[in-house]
C-alpha cells in the first residue's frame, strides 16, 4: 500500500518497478505563460485528449482546473465520462465522433459534442424527433454542439459548400440543439511559411462564423493551437485550444526556433525506474535478440524492467540513452518487450539505483533523454513519445524535489 504523500527515495523500495512524476509548479508557469498571450475575454481551453498526452487524464485535468482552465478538451466520449466519474464539473467538449447512442448523455451531463457532417448532423436530428426524442433529453435541456468547418485541412468537418444546408436543418431545430461553437483545425500553424494558407483557413471559418450571427447564434469560435496561440494572436478568437505546450513541450521545431528566447516551456513529466539486475561480461559478447551488438570491451551492463510494451520505442534499439545518477548511458542491443540493456561501464551503479527515461537532473541539457531527442532519433514526434508510455504506469505529482503525491 502506498501512502499519499512519499519521499522519493522510497518509490524504489516499493514494488513499483517504473513510474511516472509529474511536475506541478511546470503546469502552473506553463498555464500562467499561454494565459498571459490571451485577452482576457478570451477561454483557454486545456486539451487532454489521448490521456492528457500520456499524463494521466482525470489527474493532469483537475491540476489544470485547480489553476483555473474553465474548458476541457477530450478525443472521446468515454474520456470525458472518465471526467464526469471523477467529479469533474468543468465544461467539456469532445473532439472525436460520438455515437448517437450517447447524445441523451452529453445532454444530461453538460459534456459539448463535435458535430462535423451532414451524417452525423442528420442522426442527431433524428433522436431529437419522435418516437426517438425521449433517447435524448427531457424538458428544456438541449444538447450543446460545435460545428466543426474543414477550411483546408481534408480531414474532419464538413465542406466550405454545405453551409446553407447546416444551417437550414439546425434552424428548424433550434430548440433542442445549442450551438455552442463553430471551429476549425490549422494545417500550418507551427511556423509562418504557410501564414497565407493560415490566413486563408480562418477566413473561411469567419464566413461561416457571420452566417451563423445573421440567424441568431454566437457561437464560440477557435481555431488557434499552442503553436499559433504564438504565431497568430490575431486568430486567437473566442478561445484557443492548447494542447502539447501545456505540457511543457514544443509543437514543432520552427516554433522552439521562433520563440524559445521568449517564452519559456516547462517539461511537466519525468519517467523513471529503477536497475534490477548488474552483470560483467567480457569483450566480444554479443548482446540482446539477433545477436545485433557485440561488445568492444569487458563491460558492466545494467538491466532495466521497460521495454516497449511500456511504451519505449523499439526504434531506439542501439541509440537511446538514458539517465543514472546524474551520468549519460547508452542502451545496447534491441529493446525487448519489458527490457533493456544499459552500458554502464564507465560508472558507479548498483541495483536499485534510479534510471530516468525521460528527464533527470545533473547533465547539461541535451546530452540526456528528452522526449524531443527519443522523438528524433526514433523519427517521430515528441507528441507520440509521451502519448506512448502505457497508462497503467504509476503517476506522481512531484510536489517539491524529494515529496511526491501518489495519484490515486
Amino acid at each position: 500500500m502506498l501512502d499519499e504523500f512519499m519521499i522519493l527515495s522510497q518509490i524504489k523500495k516499493t514494488k513499483l518497478r517504473t513510474w511516472v512524476e509529474l511536475d506541478r509548479s511546470a503546469i502552473k508557469k506553463n498555464f500562467e505563460l499561454f494565459n498571459s498571450l490571451l485577452k482576457k475575454e478570451t477561454i483557454l481551453m486545456a486539451v487532454v485528449k489521448s490521456n492528457a498526452y500520456g499524463h494521466g487524464l482525470v489527474v493532469f485535468s483537475k491540476e489544470v482546473v485547480r489553476l483555473g482552465v474553465k474548458f476541457l478538451g477530450v478525443d472521446s466520449f468515454e474520456e470525458a465520462l472518465e471526467l464526469r466519474d471523477a467529479g469533474i464539473k468543468t465544461r467539456i467538449m469532445v473532439f472525436g465522433y460520438v455515437s448517437p447512442a450517447y447524445y441523451r448523455e452529453a445532454s444530461e451531463k453538460n459534456i459539448s459534442v463535435t458535430i462535423s457532417n451532414t451524417v452525423a448532423l442528420e442522426n442527431l436530428i433524428k433522436t431529437i424527433k419522435p418516437p426517438l426524442n425521449s433517447l435524448l433529453v427531457r424538458g428544456d435541456n438541449r444538447i450543446k454542439i460545435h460545428i466543426k468547418v474543414d477550411t483546408g485541412l481534408g480531414r474532419q468537418g464538413f465542406l466550405m459548400d454545405e453551409l446553407e444546408k447546416v444551417l437550414a436543418l439546425l434552424i428548424k431545430n433550434k430548440k433542442k440543439i445549442e450551438v455552442e461553437g463553430l471551429y476549425s483545425h490549422l494545417a500550418v500553424g507551427e511556423d509562418l511559411s504557410g501564414h497565407k494558407y493560415t490566413m486563408l483557413q480562418a477566413s473561411r471559418l469567419n464566413i461561416w462564423h457571420e452566417a451563423f450571427k445573421k440567424e441568431g447564434y454566437n457561437p464560440l469560435k477557435h481555431i488557434c493551437a499552442s503553436s499559433s496561440a504564438m504565431f497568430f494572436p490575431e486568430l486567437h478568437f473566442d478561445m484557443v485550444r492548447v494542447g502539447i505546450g501545456m505540457y511543457g513541450l514544443w509543437s514543432s521545431k520552427e516554433t522552439k526556433e521562433a520563440f524559445h528566447k521568449k517564452y519559456k516551456l516547462h517539461p511537466v513529466l519525468s519517467w523513471k525506474t529503477i536497475i534490477t539486475e548488474m552483470k560483467s561480461l567480457p569483450k566480444g559478447t554479443k548482446i540482446g535478440y539477433d545477436l545485433t551488438e557485440e561488445l568492444k570491451r569487458n563491460s558492466k551492463l545494467a538491466i532495466i524492467p521497460v521495454g516497449y510494451w511500456h511504451g519505449y520505442p523499439r526504434l531506439l534499439s542501439s541509440k537511446g540513452v538514458f539517465n543514472v545518477n546524474r551520468k549519460k548511458v547508452k542502451l545496447i542491443g534491441r529493446v525487448s518487450m519489458d527490457m533493456i540493456v544499459l552500458d554502464v561501464t564507465e560508472i558507479r551503479v548498483k541495483v536499485g539505483d534510479e534510471v530516468a527515461i525521460i528527464g533527470g537532473k545533473g547533465i547539461k541539457r541535451g546530452h540526456y533523454a528528452e522526449a524531443d531527442m527519443m522523438a528524433q532519433d526514433s523519427d517521430t514526434i515528441n507528441y507520440e513519445i509521451v502519448t506512448r508510455i502505457n497508462p497503467i504506469i504509476k503517476r506522481f505529482y512531484r510536489i517539491n524535489p524529494e515529496i511526491v503525491r501518489v495519484l490515486k
